[in-house]
């Protein structure tokens, strides 16, 4: 089966209408020395049933549920997703919708970027959240540079327990602009020290996430009064779990200046690592740092209820120099996806939801610590712990693995100071059953 849609009277006819002899003179700018003299080695071509069951056996190779009893979190989560979702989010309307670059004729796709923010700005306890940001690491990068843009100031802290990978699209965002970064240590119970603030002068924010990588729940409070104690200082929270907001208190509510983390929980597949979607808040005063796009709601001049696109601060739209960031858009889809399970749910499920997982990896955790497995960290945590198992625990690790159980995450290649601690999760998609093999197999 032929996949070129080009006759050969078809690309003669093109070539001629550039003034081009041969295909190879298109490239002939390229220099000589960058171009491959010889075909590439490939192997020979495949039938199409051949290439399906091909790409079949490459796909076997993942470890996936539920081939595989996965306890891994880390920054994403298996959650159920309600089918009317995925049903809603394949009508063409929405699935096709693109970026309003002429608002006043994409009502549908601003009232559902309207109900969005409407519903982050609930779940964080904010007074105002944008359209949305590419994930929860740029989220927080962001956040920073936010941060940083309000109180002119060139040095911020950022937690050693905040997730790896965010803070490495932190350093790569900030260190090169010649911002310093500030890291604080976690303490014992697993939560963020944040003494060493006392001895840090002009910070422009202090950044803990909540929960935070080892899954434990920081004093957002606490975390708040310190960085406070500094004269405006912007506190941030960053999250990659946001479903522990339907148990515990919103960071709006103790303190937090910004909010910003990863949404991928609410109704988007792991997809292998994404895409996922960065939720983004703030408080109203600092509404004009904020990145990225902000939809509102008016009324036209015969009354009627409309939807514009309120502030939209990139440089394709304003002036280089006010431009607050160079997010060109926001994750439309996959916002779209996140208001309709927030809304599915409703208040009441998503609680309900919340304690589901709450108490399932509470069970986990419970059962581990009674067959005798330790517990470093003894800060409350939401659906993500850590344990530690003794010396030389890598090959247990990869026995389970061999059996077609993921033991979480190996925490050593992150923080070398932790070998044979795992980072585990259990989710409303555990079952009992699994959750009791996995004691049994680790404790045998």
């Amino acid at each position: 089966m032929r996949y070129l849609p080009h006759t050969e009277a078809d690309i003669q006819a093109m070539l001629a209408a550039v003034g081009a002899g041969r295909i190879e003179e298109l490239f002939a700018r390229i220099p000589d020395a960058c171009r491959r003299k010889g075909p590439l080695n490939l192997p020979p071509p495949l039938s199409e049933w051949d290439l399906d069951r091909h790409m079949e056996n490459l796909a076997g190779a993942n470890a996936v549920a539920p081939a595989y009893k996965i306890f891994l979190g880390a920054g994403s989560y298996d959650h159920h997703i309600p089918e009317t979702i995925k049903q809603l989010l394949r009508r063409g309307e929405f699935f096709t919708a693109y970026t309003p670059y002429q608002p006043e004729v994409s009502q549908g796709t601003l009232q559902a970027i309207y109900e969005y923010q409407t519903l982050v700005g609930r779940l964080t306890g904010m007074a105002v959240a944008n359209a949305s940001m590419y994930d929860g690491a740029s989220a927080l990068a962001e956040a920073l540079l936010m941060a940083i843009r309000i109180t002119k100031r060139r040095r911020v802290a950022l937690s050693r327990a905040v997730h790896p990978h965010y803070r490495q699209v932190a350093e790569t965002y900030l260190r090169p602009a010649g911002f310093e970064i500030v890291l604080l240590p976690w303490g014992a119970d697993g939560r963020t020290d944040l003494s060493r603030l006392a001895d840090t002068a002009d910070l422009a924010a202090v950044a803990v996430q909540s929960p935070n990588f080892f899954g434990c729940m920081e004093d957002l409070k606490a975390a708040a009064a310190a960085a406070h104690r500094q004269p405006d200082t912007l506190m941030i929270t960053a999250f990659s779990e946001p479903l522990a907001y339907g148990l515990f208190e919103a960071p709006g509510r103790l303190g937090a200046d910004i909010v910003c983390g990863e949404g991928q929980s609410l109704g988007i597949p792991r997809s292998f690592g994404g895409p996922g979607v960065g939720l983004f808040a703030c408080r109203q005063e600092h509404l004009r740092s904020m990145p990225g796009r902000l939809v509102g709601r008016t009324v036209d001049l015969e009354g009627r209820r409309g939807f514009v696109l309120t502030l939209s601060t990139r440089e394709q739209h304003i002036r280089r120099e006010r431009a607050t960031s160079n997010i060109c858009t926001n994750q439309g889809l996959c916002a779209l996806a996140a208001a309709m399970y927030m809304a599915s749910l409703g208040g009441t499920g998503f609680r309900k939801l919340a304690r589901l997982n709450y108490d399932t990896a509470g069970y986990l955790k419970t059962e581990l610590q009674a067959a005798g497995v330790a517990l470093p960290f003894a800060a409350p945590t939401f659906n993500e712990f850590v344990v530690r198992l003794p010396s030389g625990s890598r090959s247990r690790y990869l026995e389970l693995l061999a059996r077609r159980i993921v033991f979480g995450l190996p925490l050593e290649k992150y923080f070398p100071e932790l070998s044979d601690h795992y980072l585990l999760c259990a989710t409303e998609t555990s079952r009992k059953q699994d959750l009791d093999l996995l004691v049994q197999e680790v404790t045998q």
